[in-house]
């Protein structure tokens, strides 16, 4: 038997949690250190998963492994990876590091009269982001609907814990209010996404059922079904097929989030620490983007074809929504929480419009709006550790007392609007050229998400980096050699993707034909070759 490698990947940051929790509580710089070495472990593991992936081999999954778990209901234990899989993979072994060095001081001790906030576990801080790392890499992996439904589901508690336990020291209101306001967001947080999972079980035993009936046994192998559906020997009747899409599209669509569905996140990620942020917006909400792609859309095919013209309303609204919404912000954290709710909507209409651009785009839009939004968070985050307040209007003047700072501020922000040249550019312009080949209307209204972009990012930018120092922030020293380390290499990334995204464009692109080809979707033919097609006939 080959070495399962995928377990492997995932594994190791599950043995980094267990091994980190169990630090003597004194031994708070050897936990942090331990969790670090693991997650950069992980990364190598990661890396070699993206070394042995063959772009060019057929079958929609590779590196697969596939054992019996429970028997009697047909739930295997069966991974397998396509290329949008071991992208996200990727992006997420790569910015749990950053993570962990961004939150190196978040769970330390802290002098403070109240009780429950001198007691920070260090060590079950980086044990939790070590678990939720592992749910993830397992949740991109798993090609069983209930295996994939476990840890869907499982990684809500860590979150939560991370949300409740460890959330921002800054803010107005006092150390009380913060910890009722971090209680809940966390309480929130859980239940929205409880509530969209237990509608998703319902949906995962109705397939069950299903296959159960028609062919003698059930399932939840997703290759089995989809190979059942191809041959003719599945097939689910139109009421019931569109029933179970709509069970497992709205526990991704509260997991992405997709207005109006959202009303969780500004909340979560406000009260959060940073680091605790980034987890949640650029790795676990990539989960139900993620499971759009590879369930939906391959499980339920009528059904997604069915629903797009609903769904890319949404994705609209979502775009306009959450641009809106950041312009008029004055918390700096709730608007990085209202542009990744604007970005959700591209990435979301880019998946339905059934076009290999758009879901292209949609894929490298997850991979390039993590990496720009941990970058724009967690230099904000820095920022609002010095200072100790989230509102912008307690800034000002801070690039001439913090040059690096307000730099690197300035390229995450400018990564967020989308500027030609850095790694979202490319996945938008996909995104907005596969969505006006088939939706001109949607295509053409989306792109006033860009424009109120551009005014909600360098209205930020000039309220707190430009203009007259202010007083509290004169002694406000630059970025250290450990935020460095945070940051450089994310806005290298940037860099790089932004004029060299053929490396992701060639892992996703057979995935994304595959899917389509699923669904029976193709490329709309330009009105130009059909006309010239046209007169040539004639």
């Amino acid at each position: 038997m080959s070495f399962p490698l995928l377990t492997a990947t995932a594994a190791v940051p599950a043995i980094g949690a267990i091994a980190t929790a169990a630090v003597p509580a004194a031994r708070r710089t050897a936990a942090k250190w331990l969790a670090l070495l693991f997650s950069l472990a992980t990364l190598v593991s990661a890396a070699v998963v993206a070394v042995r992936f063959d772009t060019g081999a057929k079958g929609p999954f590779q590196l697969t492994e596939s054992h019996s778990w429970i028997k009697d209901f047909g739930v295997r234990y069966e991974l397998g990876v396509d290329g949008i899989a071991v992208a996200l993979i990727a992006l997420t072994a790569l910015l749990v590091p950053f993570v962990i060095l961004a939150g190196w001081r978040d769970a330390d001790p802290l002098e403070s009269p109240v009780p429950d906030r001198r007691w920070r576990p260090t060590q079950g801080f980086f044990a939790l982001i070590l678990a939720v790392e592992a749910m993830v890499v397992i949740s991109f992996e798993a090609t069983d609907v209930f295996l994939f439904y476990i840890f869907f589901e499982a990684m809500l508690i860590p979150m939560y814990f991370l949300i409740g336990g460890f959330g921002d020291r800054a803010g107005a209101g006092g150390e009380e209010r913060s910890a009722t306001l971090r209680s809940q967001a966390a309480v929130k947080f859980l239940l929205y996404n409880l509530a969209g999972g237990l509608i998703m079980l319902a949906a995962v035993i109705g397939l069950y059922a299903a296959t159960a009936d028609q062919l003698g046994s059930g399932t939840f192998s997703l290759t089995e079904i989809v190979q059942a559906r191809a041959d003719g020997e599945l097939a689910l009747g139109t009421g019931t097929e569109r029933l179970l899409f709509l069970g497992f599209f709205f526990a991704f669509a509260v997991k992405a989030p997709l207005w109006p569905l959202h009303t969780w996140l500004p909340g979560a990620m406000g009260e959060s620490t940073a680091p605790v942020a980034v987890l949640i917006t650029a790795v676990v909400d990539k989960v139900g983007t993620f499971a759009m792609l590879r369930f939906c859309l391959q499980l339920f095919p009528e059904a997604s074809s069915w629903a797009t013209p609903a769904i890319l309303v949404l994705a609209l609204i979502s775009i306009l929504y959450g641009a809106l919404l950041a312009v008029g912000q004055r918390d700096i954290k709730r608007l990085i929480a209202y542009a990744s709710l604007s970005h959700f909507g591209f990435i979301i209409m880019g998946i339905f419009a059934m076009t290999s651009q758009g879901q292209g785009g949609a894929t490298l839009y997850m991979v390039n709006h993590g990496i720009s939004t941990a970058a724009l968070m967690l230099v904000a985050g820095f920022l609002i550790s010095r200072r100790g307040s989230r509102l912008i209007a307690d800034y000002g003047g801070v690039q001439k007392v913090a040059p690096v700072l307000a730099g690197t501020f300035l390229v995450g922000g400018l990564a967020t609007l989308s500027l030609p040249g850095l790694a979202p550019f490319v996945s938008e312009f996909l995104v907005l050229v596969g969505t006006f080949s088939r939706y001109p209307v949607v295509g053409i209204v989306a792109t006033v998400g860009i424009v109120l972009a551009a005014l909600y990012v360098l209205v930020l930018y000039q309220r707190t980096m430009t203009g007259p120092v202010k007083a509290e922030v004169r002694a406000m020293p630059d970025l250290k050699a450990r935020e460095l380390a945070v940051v450089a290499p994310l806005i290298a990334l940037l860099l790089f993707l932004g004029v060299y995204p053929k490396p992701l464009t060639d892992l996703v692109n057979p995935a994304v034909d595959h899917t389509l080809s699923v669904v029976d979707q193709h490329d709309p033919r330009p009105d130009v070759a059909v006309k010239a097609d046209a007169e040539a006939a004639k």
